[in-house]
């Protein structure tokens, strides 16, 4: 499975192996970190390695369908930073604090 990508000089496995170490790193961060900026980019990080699989394997097979698809998730993508984001911003006007902890006394 090493065919090479309309003369780029790099082979399938590369983008797959990138995709997937992208991928695992945001996953990690997911679980481990309390700051919710950096959650964030975490799940960015975990969209984005998605998209780089899509768009590897759009081009693989030579369809441009799933690039649609990758315009859709840089959307939601972005939709998704400002909402977050916004709700950071009042959470830490609120609570002087964006840790992760602190959103379980919301309820309160």
């Amino acid at each position: 499975m090493t065919t090479n990508l309309n003369n780029i000089g790099t082979s399938l496995d590369f983008f797959v192996v990138v995709a997937i170490a992208l991928f695992v790193i945001g996953a990690f961060g997911v679980l481990t970190r309390k700051n919710m900026i950096v959650l964030l980019m975490c799940i960015e990080l975990m969209l984005n390695s998605v998209n780089l699989l899509l768009v590897t394997f759009s081009k693989y097979h030579g369809a441009a369908d799933p690039q649609v698809f990758v315009f859709f998730i840089v959307v939601v993508a972005a939709a998704e930073a400002t909402v977050g984001l916004s709700i950071l911003i009042m959470a830490y006007r609120n609570r002087k604090s964006i840790d992760i902890e602190l959103f379980n006394k919301l309820k309160d």
